[in-house]
């Protein structure tokens, strides 16, 4: 005899039987596998990917091969100049007219420093990240280069930053300029550019710099008045992908259109490079695959 108990128990397992039947006959708790991440395809000719909490790679294409870098080579103008011995920060450098004359003549990206202006480090390295100022480069490398004269010190900041290259392992780069506008002897891989982002963005100040999409820096003229400089960020995924954090833009005849990029989000940090992208639309579309890629693997 089965009591009311034992008869409620048979009853609920049988109904369990009919429903899970009644479900798998429609496919309803059937498991998917697990889909496989696809690999993206850029248009870049060099792409590298990694998490920048473990160092593993994620993405690789022709990570290890030289390409020219463009302006991407203003990290390493930055590393330098935050990897200074007591930086003053608040230093204030005076605005040259060879500075100008430079990007006029090179037809270059600029922050548009007048010159006699008293402009600080921490606001050249704005001018020179955000509106990718080759005039703020060239200041920069001026005031910490070591020589007599102008070229001697440019030629002293350019060896500091291919012995920082070294001492990095970026063992596939080399810079002969102090911008991006080189002789012919300026290149990196994406992995090396990598390395040197991740490095870089170790620093409060390189990170703050970075992720900031626009700024307004006042600045003390020649005659003791003052005015502003206002700057847009170059780099296009800074409010157009969730949790980007920088990091440089890099253009040019020989280079076409580059990017090193970081974006976080919750405790997970990518970071990658494209080189040699075919357009700037390209570049944005390669490097925001890249990091949807890293943040789904």
């Amino acid at each position: 005899m089965i009591t009311g108990i034992k008869g409620a128990r048979v009853r609920r397992a049988a109904a369990t039987v009919v429903t899970t039947a009644a479900v798998l006959a429609t496919g309803a708790l059937t498991a998917a596998p697990a889909q496989a991440v696809t690999k993206p395809t850029i248009t870049a000719k060099g792409g590298f990917v990694m998490n920048n909490g473990t160092g593993t790679s994620l993405f690789t294409k022709a990570a290890d091969t030289p390409l020219s870098t463009g302006s991407t080579t203003k990290i390493m103008t930055a590393k330098v100049v935050l990897s200074q011995s007591n930086l003053n920060l608040d230093a204030k450098v005076t605005i040259q007219k060879a500075y100008s004359d430079y990007v006029v003549r090179n037809n270059a990206s600029q922050a548009h420093l007048i010159v006699g202006d008293n402009v600080t480090v921490r606001q050249l390295l704005y001018g020179l990240m955000l509106p990718s100022g080759c005039d703020a480069a060239y200041a920069l490398a001026d005031k910490f280069g070591t020589g007599s004269t102008r070229d001697a010190r440019v030629k002293s900041f350019i060896g500091k930053m291919n012995s920082t290259a070294s001492s990095l392992g970026m063992t596939k780069t080399h810079f002969d300029s102090f911008d991006g506008i080189g002789n012919g002897n300026n290149y990196s891989t994406p992995r090396d550019l990598t390395k040197l982002a991740s490095n870089a963005m170790k620093n409060s100040t390189f990170r703050s710099v970075v992720k900031t999409k626009t700024t307004q820096q006042k600045v003390t003229t020649k005659s003791g008045g003052y005015r502003y400089y206002n700057w847009t960020n170059t780099n296009p995924l800074l409010g157009t992908y969730s949790g980007a954090i920088g990091v440089k833009t890099g253009s040019g005849p020989e280079a076409k259109y580059c990017l090193v990029f970081a974006a976080t989000r919750g405790t997970k940090t990518i970071i990658g490079t494209v080189l040699a992208s075919t357009s700037a639309d390209n570049r944005l579309a390669d490097a925001k695959k890249l990091l949807n890629y890293g943040f789904a693997v």
